[in-house]
Order: structure tokens, then sequence, then C-alpha cells
């Protein structure tokens, strides 16, 4: 349960810092990350708003563990499909003149965290099995 835990705050953390950064300056995001830039920012505000509640969710599961570890299992499937996405993207669908390191990144990123979610999940259901 303690990797789970770790991983999950980990999670939350670097989420809530990435919401944040698109809700309060979304070129600039855009810009460090070497992407075009988008005219209309509200769509990435929102993206920044509903990514500091997911945070918030991660950090409430991961608080609340020891009731509802298999709650987790959402933020594994939510890795996977960032994930997907992300490298689908770096593969065949960059802009031309954008960058496709941050996609790779992103991509890299949420393979290990999914990961670690599902080595977290299957070591707690060893230590707590659902009832």
């Amino acid at each position: 349960m303690f990797l789970l835990r770790r991983v999950l705050k980990i999670q939350a953390a670097l989420w809530a810092v990435t919401g944040m950064a698109l809700g309060l300056v979304p070129l600039t995001v855009l810009e460090a990350l070497g992407q075009s830039s988008i005219v209309e920012t509200a769509w990435l505000r929102m993206l920044g708003v509903t990514t500091v509640v997911l945070a918030l969710l991660m950090w409430l599961v991961a608080g609340a563990l020891d009731q509802v570890w298999w709650w987790a299992w959402a933020f594994a499937v939510l890795e996977a499909g960032v994930a997907t996405v992300a490298l689908v993207n770096a593969t065949f669908s960059v802009d031309p003149g954008a960058a496709a390191w941050a996609w790779w990144v992103i991509g890299g990123v949420s393979v290990a965290f999914a990961a670690l979610d599902l080595v977290g999940l299957g070591r707690t259901s060893q230590e707590k099995p659902q009832a």
C-alpha cells in the first residue's frame, strides 16, 4: 500500500502543477514545449482546471487508500490513455514546425506512472484484498 500511496501523491502533485500552469499561463506552457500557439486559450484553461480537480481526487484516494484502494484503477487507465494519445501523436500527428520531444516525454512519463500504478495495485491487492 505504501508504493501505491506514494505514486498517487507524486502523480497528484505533477498533475496539479501541470493544471495550474495550463490554467494560468497556457501560451507560455505551449511555447516552452515547442508547440504552435493556439489562438483560443479557454480550452487549455478549462483543461487546467480539470487537471487540478483530477489531482485533488488522486490525493483523496491516496488518503483513504485503506478503504478505496481499488479506485486507483481509474488513474492507471488515465495514464495508459494519456500515454497512448501522446505517443500516437508523437509518431504520426505532430504539426509541422512543432517539437515532438514534448509528446515523447509526456508519453514516457505516463507509461511509467501507469506501470507504477499497476505494480502498486498488485501489491496492495495482496495486502488488502477486496471483501
